[in-house]
């Protein structure tokens, strides 16, 4: 059983130089958002949003991995 919900992915597949994937979350009860480079799903950025503002997060490796499987099967 997976330990978070991918709660919507967004993939930007028209930008002229890189393209991205962002993948929205939830671990723990709380709400993330992560964005991956598209060509080797490497991190770009990651929030989390807590009391209406958002602020970086440190998401566990086994859950960055688990969310790029995911991206993987749906791209």
């Amino acid at each position: 059983m997976k330990s978070f919900q991918i709660t919507n992915m967004i993939i930007d597949d028209d930008f002229a130089v890189e393209e991205y994937v962002t993948a929205e979350f939830v671990y723990e009860n709380k709400e993330y958002s992560v964005t991956f480079k598209k060509a080797d799903l490497e991190i770009i950025n990651s929030w989390v949003f807590e009391d209406g503002t958002s602020l970086p997060a440190n998401v566990p490796e086994e859950i960055i991995e688990l969310i790029r499987n995911d991206i993987k099967k749906k791209i």
